[in-house]
């Protein structure tokens, strides 16, 4: 790995395992220092809104006691206060703006929910082309099922799903543990990887929460019968469900619905009616976790290039958009610059720019420059 070092700027540079393929360089000053000594848990979700600014997604209440003592009444070391569960940075790392989530009640020292419908367990966000910022959430006992919908400004304005019920894979009405989401605001639709309970992608009206359609893998009628265990060995065929969780939505530019299948190690590609197109496995001997947990798509070279964010493999996979074939890939295990620690999320500017969010210990944002 090739160390540059420009002021206070680290750059560790990482290179696609194919030859003649860009490098990649992990920004280690990005984001910049976080005020009032806020500190991040486990990072859900990641998005590069319209105007490039970076929203974050964090699971405030997985912070440790260690994590707070400045929070502590008195007060039991200079680190740390929580961070809001959402926040919004610039592409140099500025702090723009933080807000939601639990907060963290001094005097009692335990964390009181949102009035507002707020989950249970952050996970997936997505800024869409009107400024509105969705937010899912995949907990599991007592989980809230629910999808939210906000201003930037932090106001809430819609909820998708029965807040406390799930009804499996066909119901119009609630949802099962959702992941991820993406919205086509000219359709006025929102798409919903619904998720870690049900096996499905579900489309809403993005403006009212009315339900329009749905469909599971290969564009069957989703089936919630029991599933084998995924296997890698040779006689193991995959079935024509989604293993789960179906942990990520995006939408391309080709108008085609790209859906992660996390732990069938596959990425499957939809028309925005359900109709499969296609799909490709990527690491596919991968048993722990699964290997496909999210999915950018850059705009260089006319967005020829797939990222796949692989927590179990703690690593990038970059494929040809086209052809969904495997063409390399950068970034191992590990907790220093450059290195992941299940990588959960990923997205990507409109300069190309890389950004990834971990989960587990991880917990931590970064951003990957290409290098001209």
């Amino acid at each position: 790995m090739k160390l540059l070092f420009t002021g206070l700027l680290l750059l560790v540079s990482t290179c696609l395992q194919a030859q003649g393929e860009p490098l990649y360089s992990v920004d280690a000053s990005w984001p910049r220092d976080l005020p009032d000594d806020m500190i991040l848990g486990q990072v859900s979700g990641i998005d590069v809104a319209p105007d490039d600014t970076i929203w974050v997604l964090h699971r405030p209440k997985t912070l440790s006691a260690d994590d707070l003592f400045r929070a502590q009444e008195p007060m039991a070391a200079m680190c740390c206060n929580p961070a809001p569960a959402v926040l919004q940075f610039s592409r140099n790392g500025d702090l723009l703006r933080a807000w939601g989530g639990p907060e963290w009640n001094v005097a009692t020292q335990a964390w009181q929910q949102p009035e507002a419908d707020w989950p249970l367990n952050e996970h997936g966000i997505f800024v869409d082309s009107e400024g509105f910022v969705w937010i899912g959430g995949n907990q599991d006992a007592g989980g809230m099922h629910i999808v939210v919908k906000y201003t930037m400004e932090g106001e809430h304005v819609l909820t998708i799903g029965v807040p406390g019920e799930t009804g499996g894979s066909n119901d119009t009405q609630r949802l099962g543990r959702p992941a991820d989401i993406a919205v086509d605001t000219s359709a006025g639709e929102v798409y919903i990887a619904d998720g870690y309970l049900n096996r499905r992608i579900v489309v809403f009206n993005s403006t009212t929460g009315a339900y329009k359609r749905h469909w599971g893998a290969f564009g069957n009628v989703p089936d919630d019968s029991p599933l084998p265990v995924y296997s890698n060995a040779s006689d193991f065929t995959l079935p024509d469900q989604f293993m789960g969780p179906v942990h990520a939505v995006v939408l391309g530019p080709d108008d085609l619905v790209y859906v992660a299948d996390r732990t069938g190690n596959r990425l499957q590609v939809f028309t925005r009616d359900g109709t499969f197109v296609r799909e490709s496995l990527v690491a596919s001997q991968t048993l722990a976790n699964g290997s496909v947990w999210d999915i950018a798509i850059s705009p260089l070279e006319n967005y020829r290039w797939l990222f796949i964010a692989d927590g179990a493999n703690r690593r990038i996979w970059r494929l040809d958009r086209e052809s969904l074939a495997t063409m390399g890939s950068f970034g191992q295990g590990g907790r220093q610059a450059g290195q992941f620690d299940w990588v959960h999320n990923i997205a990507v500017d409109s300069m190309g720019n890389i950004y990834t969010a971990e989960v587990n210990n991880g917990r931590r944002i970064q951003k990957f420059a290409p290098e001209q």
